[in-house]
């Protein structure tokens, strides 16, 4: 297994772009979505405990199509950021876009 080096989620206030940018370094297979491992694997680069379950809850939460993952080009990934706020107490000034 190869060691991937990621960019850690900057501190203070994120905007969406921000907190888009860093988790679209987890897209593992570059298809523009995030699945619930991928979702894994950035939990667990911020040390969040039940990494898997957090995971599977931001998943359930986002994915409005229900197709397993979250479109990180859509507005899937403004539900994502809701969850991020309201269970990994990450503060995001602004919900918009761009």
């Amino acid at each position: 297994m190869a060691f991937m080096r990621y960019r850690a989620l900057p501190r203070g206030e994120l905007t969406a772009e921000e907190f888009r940018a860093w988790l679209a370094q987890f897209d593992a297979d570059s298809d523009g979505r995030i699945s619930r491992e991928e979702l894994r694997h950035a939990l667990r680069s911020l040390n969040v405990r039940f990494a898997w379950w957090k995971a599977r809850g931001g998943v359930r939460a986002a994915d409005a199509d229900r197709d397993g993952g979250v479109q990180l080009g859509e507005d899937e990934v403004a539900r994502l950021f809701a969850f991020a706020q309201s269970h990994l107490r990450v503060k995001i000034a602004q919900l918009g876009y761009y």
